[in-house]
């Protein structure tokens, strides 16, 4: 299941960061993502010694902008997306981060170990991404599975829908499985989380066949707040051909953190 985050962190600039090298050896996907203008593929070396691949776009900075919502990148948070099932940090180069970066907001997008252009997993880069980035300002989760896994979902979507095919970049993205379901399964409900400062923005899609409006509204009740529909959209809102829906309601709510 493709479920996604959207991170927001306060950067911390007297932490010592790592510098990431440009991407150089041999691909890992034998069908490798082309880059569009302004991105930069880059390995981040975990304390494992393993790399992960971060795609990154810089946020765009204009004084003269007449974009009521257009606030200058050294103003905003940068954005972390993490990409769910069969992804890999290619599905948000398509859209999202050129959306955001002409929006100034500088953009990362990350592949998961044993996805993408990744090493194997062992280590964890949110836990180092967290040192670089202690202070989270906030997330929004995108058609994400519930808090009670997704064996619900997949009842009603196999009574409800056909069987979708994947294209040849997400059968080519993850190398391996993201997660040890049996395990998952084990760990599941997830129990309730403390109350936070940190603002959430739970988002579905109407067309999506795999996280349907009872998983959705399960997400939003788990976290305590009213998620948002996008109407036209499918699953991967990133990359549908409506995805602009879907990034401006994002950009609405990023832009009313700071209000």
């Amino acid at each position: 299941m493709a479920a996604s985050l959207l991170s927001l962190f306060q950067p911390n600039l007297s932490s010592p960061i790592r510098p990431l090298a440009v991407l150089n050896k041999s691909r890992k996907m034998r069908i490798p993502y082309e880059l569009k203008q302004g991105q930069t593929r880059l390995l981040h070396q975990l304390p494992s010694g393993l790399n992960m691949e971060v795609i990154e776009q810089k946020g765009i900075v204009c004084n003269t902008s007449t974009d009521p919502d257009y606030k200058r990148s050294s103003e905003n948070p940068p954005l972390v997306f993490v990409h769910g099932s069969y992804h890999a940090a290619w599905c948000w180069a398509e859209h999202w981060l050129p959306f955001f970066s002409s929006c100034g907001y500088d953009c990362y997008a990350l592949s998961l170990l044993g996805q993408g252009e990744s090493d194997g997993p062992v280590g964890s880069f949110a836990g180092s991404l967290q040192k670089l980035y202690p202070d989270l300002a906030g997330a929004v989760l995108v058609c994400s599975v519930p808090p009670s896994g997704n064996s619900g979902l997949v009842w009603r979507y196999l009574f409800s829908k056909p069987i979708a095919a994947f294209k040849e970049l997400m059968r080519e993205s993850s190398r391996m499985p993201l997660f040890d379901l049996r395990k998952l399964n084990a760990s599941l409900p997830v129990p309730s989380v403390p109350k936070s400062s940190v603002k959430v923005l739970v988002v579905g899609a109407s067309d999506d066949f795999i996280v349907d409006a009872e998983g959705l509204h399960e997400t939003g009740r788990f976290y305590g707040v009213s998620p948002i529909c996008v109407e036209g959209v499918a699953h991967d809102m990133m990359l549908d051909c409506s995805w602009e829906e879907g990034a401006k309601v994002i950009l609405s709510w990023l832009n009313g953190l700071s209000r």
